[in-house]
């Protein structure tokens, strides 16, 4: 008999908002290929520099850290796929590299809890405006060009003729359909294949080119939540139920509310007629009268390069349910399998053969008040829901017992070092192997062996250098986590009462847990302490109270600031 210990999770009515984000290759590094060449022979790269966007040390992928209260969840993330992202072209025939890659974003992301859903919509803009669940960001579907009256110019302004980025960025795309732009943001501008893939979204992935390709056939379940946007509402896959309020009606593939202006069902012929009127769906969203003269349509300005080429449906006597499923910001309210009792949801837009169209993710505007967004520090108390990186739990899976062999599996993160012992009564270990290095987030070893009753564990003895997902500003208390063992910098935002000393007062102490003594402690901004913790391995876990101190000044306790793993 062969005895192991495996840790299991049961998540009985989980909340969707803390439960749908891909944590599964938390404990890899993120990977890219570089060129077609290491695309071709299956040689990504762990680190990577084009001279611009440099990634010197590997960085674990995706989330790397869930947290939430009870208005707010936070994501941080690394911004980089769970696939293996790249490479990048300028052209169809890949002879021109595109000039950015991507790297490492530390990023933190928060999500509201509930839903504002105003009148007046607000236009998404550039940069994120929500986060997929492997920690990449979602842009909109705009390429930050727009016509100004004369030509097309980059950046934010008064323009109503707005690139579609799809259209005119996609040959730049990877084969999951996402870039990078200059300071190495990795984001999807429209159906995010690759995440689909990894989630069972109804894509298939030819492991010869490359290439995620629709499965065409009918879909076996609804698809997935992908992401979840500032608004707080989530996006779904493709897949939804046939009548939306009916979750017995069958599955089929969601159809966008949206056409292309070529004069089919009653839109105007921007071919024949100009680009003279914004769609009306524009006109609502800007507040400006429909009177915007663009380019007229021509081989450098083809129709379909603009998001005001397309126009909504229901602007022209079709009914959502009836005609079509999607409303104008690509969305509807709907039964799903995480909201039995419904919910507004927006879903990724596909044609019928897998090819994306407008509005792609989610519409030009949102629905529900986008509160939400990228953030610096978590400045509440907060419950830790999942952490990565070094703490990461490692799970020995049941071991394999055969022909006088026994064989060990755990998931293990990448870069580390794992000694393997066996025990025969749980008293006295033996060491039986050193050294042993996982291959991606997996450990393994096999034993041969005599012994019909042994026990056996697994620790991790070493870690190789890595950059991490957490900012250089280090863990936020309160609401942050740190394991036993560990060393860790953090940054305590003060209590607004009393009133904090300026910046650069003298302290006399900040401790953790009443007996772990704060070092290298500096307040280098009025209400805000940095401190570097040595945690014990026989440190009390759960919340602990940081204590800070000033000389001659006024004591601040954070209760339960920091929880020791």
């Amino acid at each position: 008999m062969v005895i192991a210990t495996a840790v299991f999770a049961l998540n009985a009515q989980a909340d969707p908002l803390t439960a749908s984000w891909l944590t599964t290759y938390a404990g890899q590094y993120s990977r890219v290929y570089t060129n077609a060449a290491a695309e071709a022979a299956g040689t990504p790269s762990t680190t990577w520099s084009n001279g611009s966007q440099t990634q010197a040390l590997p960085a674990y992928c995706g989330v790397q850290g869930v947290y939430s209260s009870a208005s707010w969840v936070y994501v941080r993330s690394t911004g980089m796929a769970s696939y293996t992202m790249g490479p990048w072209y300028l052209d169809a025939q890949r002879t021109t590299i595109f000039p950015n890659w991507p790297v490492n974003q530390k990023n933190l992301f928060r999500v509201p809890r509930t839903n504002g859903v105003p009148t007046a919509k607000t236009a998404t803009g550039g940069g994120a405006i929500g986060i997929f669940v492997d920690g990449v960001a979602m842009f909109n579907s705009w390429d930050a060009f727009y016509w100004n009256g004369t030509a097309e110019v980059s950046g934010a302004g008064a323009g109503y003729w707005n690139r579609d980025a799809y259209v005119n960025e996609g040959v730049s795309f990877d084969p999951a359909y996402a870039h990078q732009q200059n300071t190495g943001v990795y984001h999807y501008h429209a159906d995010p294949i690759g995440l689909r893939y990894l989630l069972g979204d109804n894509v298939n992935f030819n492991t010869t080119s490359k290439a995620y390709i629709e499965n065409t056939g009918a879909p076996t379940k609804h698809s997935p939540i992908l992401a979840w946007t500032a608004d707080g509402f989530p996006l779904y896959g493709p897949y939804g139920y046939s009548n939306a309020t009916n979750a017995a009606s069958g599955l089929r593939r969601m159809i966008s509310g949206y056409v292309i202006r070529n004069g089919q069902s009653g839109t105007s012929n921007l071919t024949a007629n100009g680009r003279g009127t914004l769609p009306q769906w524009a006109v609502r969203l800007d507040n400006v009268s429909s009177n915007q003269t663009g380019p007229a349509v021509s081989k450098s300005y083809p129709l379909g390069r603009y998001m005001e080429d397309n126009d909504y449906l229901g602007d022209h006597g079709y009914t959502q349910g009836v005609d079509f499923d999607l409303d104008e910001y690509n969305g509807r309210w709907c039964v799903t399998p995480e909201f039995p009792n419904g919910t507004y949801a927006y879903f990724v837009a596909i044609s019928s053969n897998g090819t994306p169209v407008f509005p792609y993710n989610i519409g030009r505007g949102y629905y529900g008040s986008p509160v939400g967004g990228s953030v610096g520090a978590i400045s509440e108390t907060v419950v830790t829901n999942f952490l990565g990186e070094t703490n990461l739990a490692q799970t020995l899976s049941a071991p394999a017992v055969g022909n006088g062999t026994v064989t060990l599996a755990w998931s293990a993160l990448e870069g580390g070092s794992y000694q393997v012992q066996s025990s025969t009564n749980l008293g006295t270990w033996t060491a039986l192997a050193s050294g042993v290095t996982p291959a991606k987030g997996r450990g393994g070893y096999t034993n041969a062996t005599a012994l019909d009753k042994n026990f056996y564990r697994v620790a991790r003895t070493a870690l190789a250098s890595f950059d991490s997902a957490t900012t250089a500003a280090g863990i936020p208390v309160p609401g942050g986590s740190a394991s036993r063992g560990s060393t860790v910098t953090v940054t305590i935002t003060l209590p607004g009462s009393p009133p904090s000393p300026p910046a650069g007062a003298p302290i006399s102490s900040v401790t953790l847990a009443g007996a772990i003594t704060g070092t290298s402690v500096s307040d280098p901004a009025q209400g805000s302490v940095t401190a570097t913790f040595t945690i014990p391995s026989t440190a009390a876990t759960g919340a602990q109270n940081v204590v800070v101190t000033f000389q001659n000044g006024p004591t601040y306790t954070l209760t339960g600031g920091l929880t020791i793993n």
